[in-house]
């Protein structure tokens, strides 16, 4: 059981605080609820520029990270569809350095001409080296727009093309920055070495007088239901041919993601999985084949890829990925099949929150989806997964009108 306290200060900044002693470090984790769903069609990739932008300098602090270094801290950031998350591990005599740091950020970046530049040019060169440059790199440039023809996961994180952050403007950055880096708008994790009376005095010394508008009001449009196969080819300079087959789901708070998520492992996660057993093994027909699902806040897509053996045909690989599809809601698992799965599933889960900084993540995701204490109780839902409910799951999503299949083609010599 992970054990917390959360408290919200005057500005709506949330803050939860998790003990633990037996450390040396304090963790701190900064969510802010902003991510690529969050940017207009002709302005994307914004939540990822800031990503970048956010070690730039702020306000009052030139250079973050020579303070932090200085201090025996380390950090990092990630942006997805939904949030951008900055965390960081500084030893517990420190750790006022840490909310010096963050907090002056969120007051305010820099906002220099230099550091936009610098900034694009990196993100414009990760555009380049990741998506274009990269043996199957622009699938989810591809595969997302065939999926989505109105929600915003219509495009990547990166953006949906270089010319939106090539064009960018300070006054579209400085924008997007006061709506959505904001305290109403963030959650505050606290782990580590540090008690709650500390963790309470420094947050308010160092976020409390931070103004914050409300947090911004949310208005996406809703995907309509698919209601025909969506296919496209193309050719690629790339080793070998690869299909990926993806199925529009529910979003992460309902009750059928966890189901969706256990399909997945049936199928992909292991040695003893479906897919390794019967398309890489006995019927040769892949050489890696995965499933998995996007896990995003609003409806995502349970996706099926993989990469085909020489002389396989698209035709060959689609039907037995269905095969399998059908197996599922013919055969699903039970008896000890269904019972390793779940047992790896909260082993896994068990492993996972040793790390400091993956409790404290996990604290923030959690609470971003509207419960912090679902860290503790989400792995019970898992458990009560039956035969059943993968069997009803899988005929309600794997249907063929609701399926986007991208070919990915080797191009012919």
């Amino acid at each position: 059981m992970i054990q917390f306290q959360k408290f919200t200060l005057s500005n709506g900044l949330t803050v939860i605080h998790h003990p633990d002693d037996a450390t040396q470090l304090v963790c701190v984790n900064i969510l802010y609820d902003v991510g690529a769903r969050d940017e207009r069609p002709e302005k994307t990739g914004f939540a990822h520029l800031f990503e970048h932008l956010m070690f730039s300098g702020s306000v009052n602090i030139e250079n973050y990270d020579e303070h932090l270094e200085k201090a025996g801290g380390e950090n990092n950031a990630f942006t997805t569809n939904d949030i951008t998350n900055y965390y960081l591990t500084i030893p517990r005599n420190n750790v006022e350095t840490a909310f010096w740091l963050e907090s002056d950020r969120m007051l305010s970046l820099a906002f220099s001409e230099k550091g936009l530049d610098v900034q694009r040019n990196v993100v414009m060169e990760e555009f380049k080296q990741r998506y274009l440059n990269q043996p199957y790199g622009d699938v989810w440039l591809l595969l997302k727009p065939l999926a989505y023809k109105v929600h915003p996961y219509r495009w990547n994180t990166i953006g949906m093309e270089l010319s939106h952050i090539e064009n960018a403007t300070m006054e579209d950055v400085k924008s997007f920055f006061f709506t959505h880096y904001v305290p109403s708008n963030a959650i505050l994790v606290i782990a580590g070495n540090i008690n709650l009376e500390k963790a309470k005095q420094l947050s308010e010394k160092w976020f409390g007088g931070i103004a914050s508008p409300p947090k911004p009001l949310r208005q996406l449009p809703a995907e309509p239901s698919q209601t025909e196969k969506r296919t496209l080819r193309v050719e690629r300079e790339v080793p070998q041919d690869a299909i990926y087959k993806c199925y529009h789901m529910c979003d992460r708070n309902h009750p059928d993601y966890v189901v969706l998520d256990m399909i997945t492992d049936a199928l992909s996660n292991g040695q003893s999985s479906r897919f390794h057993e019967h398309l890489i093994k006995k019927k040769q027909l892949f050489s890696e084949v995965q499933a998995y699902v996007s896990g995003d806040r609003d409806p995502g897509l349970l996706v099926l890829s993989g990469k085909l053996n020489p002389e396989v045909s698209f035709e060959q690989a689609e039907a037995a990925l269905d095969e399998e599809l059908r197996g599922i809601i013919e055969n699903p698992p039970e008896g000890r099949e269904l019972e390793k799965m779940k047992n790896k599933t909260e082993s896994l889960h068990a492993f996972t929150e040793i790390n400091l900084m993956n409790r404290a993540l996990g604290l923030a995701t959690y609470e971003w989806l509207g419960d912090a204490n679902r860290i503790n109780t989400e792995i019970e839902q898992y458990r009560k997964v039956s035969a059943a409910d993968f069997s009803h799951c899988a005929a309600k999503y794997f249907t063929e009108n609701n399926a986007s299949v991208l070919y990915y083609a080797k191009k012919s010599s």
